[in-house]
């Protein structure tokens, strides 16, 4: 029991209230207040750091924006981890790439929202892509009117024809965001043979068997440029047409001539 008459610095004090609220005010001298949490990785979105994560900051998660809630891509991106914080684009890829999503059939109804969209964005990311699902029959001219726009834009347009393609296109910027551009590209030996043979076969119905064939009769691309359509024709396997094929091709000029 708390005497009454308890004195503090050697004056009388009051008697104790019996309220516990007011017993919860007083603390000791030197005494450390409980300090609020600190945000985590976990917390971006949320009320204690409402800004969500800001672009050039690292994260593993694909960064969804609430407006994106119910949009059935979200399904299909199932290959990397993702999570809903609040961000200007709909989507934030990596360290610098950001995506809008948009339908085409919301973009007829509504030819004003991307513009709103974009000039929101700004240039906060060095890659800004849009999304764009088709979803109506004659998507011609609005594509076209949208490809304008992302040029001036200074953003990258990838279609999509279905959900899931949109999801797989979402996963595939997220899984090479610290890949080097050179692992997207087809990879050729660089020995003489493989680079002809890499050459040649980009002309329609020629085959590494016929490439072989004309270097062991010609020797050299070279000489396979300088010779005739009809001696080309007499390489085995090549034949007349494909000879002609070859022949204009390689004898096709670089600019063509206005007529």
């Amino acid at each position: 029991v708390v005497s009454t008459q308890t004195t503090l610095l050697g004056k009388p004090c009051p008697p104790l209230s019996r309220n516990p609220p007011l017993l919860l005010r007083l603390h000791r001298p030197g005494a450390s207040r409980k300090k609020p949490p600190k945000s985590t990785a976990g917390d971006k979105g949320s009320p204690l750091n409402p800004a969500g994560p800001k672009a050039g900051a690292k994260h593993n998660t694909i960064i969804v924006s609430p407006r994106q809630r119910g949009n059935p891509i979200l399904k299909f991106v199932r290959n990397v981890p993702w999570e809903f914080g609040e961000v200007v684009p709909d989507y934030v890829l990596g360290q610098s790439t950001g995506a809008l999503f948009l339908s085409l059939r919301y973009h007829n109804l509504n030819p004003n929202y991307i513009h709103e969209r974009l000039r929101n964005l700004g240039k906060t990311y060095q890659l800004q892509v849009l999304l764009l699902q088709v979803d109506v029959k004659d998507p011609h001219q609005a594509v076209k009117e949208l490809a304008k726009i992302c040029i001036l834009a200074d953003c990258t347009l990838i279609l999509a024809w279905s959900p899931e393609e949109a999801g797989r296109y979402l996963e595939t910027y997220k899984a090479y965001e610290q890949k080097p551009a050179d692992l997207l590209k087809e990879k050729v030996e660089q020995d003489y043979l493989s680079r002809v043979t890499d050459c040649l076969t980009s002309v329609k119905s020629v085959n590494k068997t016929d490439t072989l064939s004309l270097l062991s009769t010609f020797g050299s691309l070279a000489n396979i440029v300088q010779a005739s359509k009809e001696d080309l024709s007499l390489c085995p396997g090549v034949g007349p047409q494909k000879a002609k094929r070859l022949f204009d091709t390689l004898h096709e000029p670089f600019l063509k001539v206005p007529k």
